[in-house]
């Protein structure tokens, strides 16, 4: 006998809900499996040719591959075929490794690795590799204390005068679709990189909300070639910057951005760099001790087998 309590719905609705009859199926298994993650596998943009290089096109992801290659890490797989909305805070590159390797991952863990692996954003790497190769000391691979703090005032003339003329020279594609899209790239644009921000194309004395930017090309340019000759004079014949006898953070970030800048349509760029025989020389030798640290998911794998 029904409870007097019970709620029962009216006639009509219950007329109504008949129209959309609810179906259990059973679960539909897929023949698609993952591939097990056997090694380290390093998620970066595409590279300039895809079908024969495996430095990636994009001077962020190509900032980690150096570090990985100069830390002495070997035989990193690499894919390109996952968009920047499949990472990690919508950003690559992304480092897919598998449990064992992880060192603060405990006994169990290791144990049970079912090949899913540990996907870890780009701030984690350096964490992962010290437990690979071992940490560095607190001078960081510098010759003394004076070097590293002026390795400081390096990696801040690269990721700004250089990279913003980088970023004013480099062309944006933007589709309808990407309009739409709720996920969009973290890229840093030209106004977050310049000395001093430049002011809006109009909004601050109209009815006009503020929009654009009005970027003085000329003095960005005129600070990238101030860099680019600072660069060539600090380096001279050294081997490494800074006097190193090994390679540092800041080798592997000025790589990335002569790379970039060498492989640059825009012929400001490239002529003040090609005009720059240690240059142009030091960063053909740092490319091939890079490119042979990285191989193509599916060639590492048929290596494996």
């Amino acid at each position: 006998m029904a409870s007097p309590l019970a709620l029962s719905l009216p006639a009509p609705l219950r007329q109504f809900f008949a129209h959309f009859p609810l179906y259990t199926h059973p679960p539909t298994e897929s023949q698609d499996k993952a591939r097990p993650v056997t090694s380290p596998t390093l998620w970066i943009h595409p590279p300039w040719s895809p079908d024969a290089d495996v430095l990636s096109s994009d001077v962020e992801c190509l900032k980690w591959q150096a570090y990985l290659a100069l830390r002495g890490l070997s035989d990193v797989a690499i894919r390109w075929d996952v968009s920047v909305d499949g990472a990690l805070d919508n950003r690559l590159p992304n480092l897919h490794v598998p449990l064992r390797t992880l060192s603060g991952a405990s006994k169990e863990v290791k144990e049970g690795d079912d090949g899913e692996g540990e996907l870890l954003p780009a701030h984690l790497i350096p964490e992962w590799v010290d437990g690979q190769v071992g940490a560095l000391n607190e001078l960081e691979g510098y010759i003394d204390q004076a070097a590293r703090d002026e390795s400081r005032a390096w990696v801040a003339l690269l990721e700004g005068n250089v990279h913003a003329a980088l970023v004013l020279h480099q062309p944006t594609i933007t589709s309808f679709l990407s309009l739409l899209s709720p996920y969009h790239n973290k890229s840093r644009n030209i106004e977050a990189v310049v000395s001093h921000p430049p002011a809006p194309l109009f909004g601050i004395s109209s009815l006009l909300p503020s929009y654009g930017t009005h970027v003085n090309v000329d003095a960005v340019e005129q600070q990238y070639k101030e860099a680019i000759s600072s660069l060539s004079e600090r380096l001279g014949t050294d081997k490494w910057f800074l006097g190193s006898e090994s390679p540092t953070a800041l080798d592997a970030l000025a790589f990335a951005y002569l790379h970039c800048i060498l492989h640059s349509k825009e012929h400001t760029l490239r002529f003040e760099v090609t005009r720059r025989v240690n240059l142009v020389a030091w960063e053909r030798r740092v490319q091939s001790q890079v490119r042979g640290a990285f191989r193509a998911l599916d060639a590492l794998q048929q290596k494996q087998s």
